[in-house]
């Protein structure tokens, strides 16, 4: 068995659109229904870096960075509303390996930097994986206005306060991973994206219109073992 996974999630930018639930219904596995806010599907593309990922237990001096930026959407499964994630971009080669083999995730090498300045995150993500198709993001991003919790929020509480993902194994099987973690602190959040082909990557075009953004400093996150989904009680 798998240990569960301690790390810190750190410097985040939730970038997120409404989209007809169909479109992305018809990137999900079966068993996953796409969850809907005011009668809208929502995409989002959230870079951000974690920090000290280690077995549970270990002391955090011993854990590694890897900034990644992922790409995911809301679904239920049994009632329960979760997080499925389409693609994972990330920096360490043997953290990736590690998360496709043992957390079934569909993480993708890349070089990533992620550079924190006068208030600014400037993030730059290019894939490099061996045989996958090239994608990019590019964005500079950064607080704005007063801090908010997000369960104050219903579209906030919709998008961030979710402690359940769910992935696709190679075999067909659905898999999920319990999370854990204080609810979320929140910023408004500005932009520039320079470059973003990572939506095109998944099969989806980028929406024309401008997304939702929140900023957060960031969590301590405990991660469960990857379970089969018809273990879900």
């Amino acid at each position: 068995m798998v240990l569960p996974l301690e790390m810190g999630w750190r410097h985040l930018l939730f970038e997120s659109w409404p989209v007809d639930p169909e479109l992305v219904a018809a990137h999900l596995p079966e068993a996953l229904e796409p969850d809907e806010h005011d009668g809208s599907a929502w995409l989002s593309v959230i870079p951000f870096t974690n920090v000290a990922v280690r077995p549970e237990g270990l002391p955090r001096s011993l854990g590694v960075r890897l900034p990644e930026v992922n790409v995911r959407t809301y679904v239920t499964h049994d009632g329960v509303p979760s997080v499925y994630f389409f693609s994972l971009d990330a920096q360490g080669l043997a953290s990736v390996l590690g998360a496709r083999a043992f957390h079934h995730l569909p993480y993708y090498y890349a070089r990533i930097s992620l550079e924190w300045n006068d208030g600014r995150v400037a993030f730059d993500s290019r894939r490099r994986h061996p045989g996958d198709r090239p994608a990019r993001y590019e964005a500079t991003y950064w607080p704005t206005g007063e801090p908010f919790e997000a369960p104050s929020d219903p579209l906030a509480t919709f998008l961030v306060e979710r402690y359940r993902f769910y992935t696709e194994a190679p075999d067909g099987s659905v898999r999920y991973t319990d999370v854990d973690h204080d609810p979320w602190t929140l910023y408004p959040a500005a932009a520039t994206v320079e470059i973003d082909t990572l939506l095109r990557a998944n099969g989806f075009r980028r929406p024309d219109e401008e997304p939702v953004r929140y900023y957060s400093p960031g969590v301590d996150v405990t991660a469960s073992r990857s379970r089969r989904a018809a273990e879900v009680s």
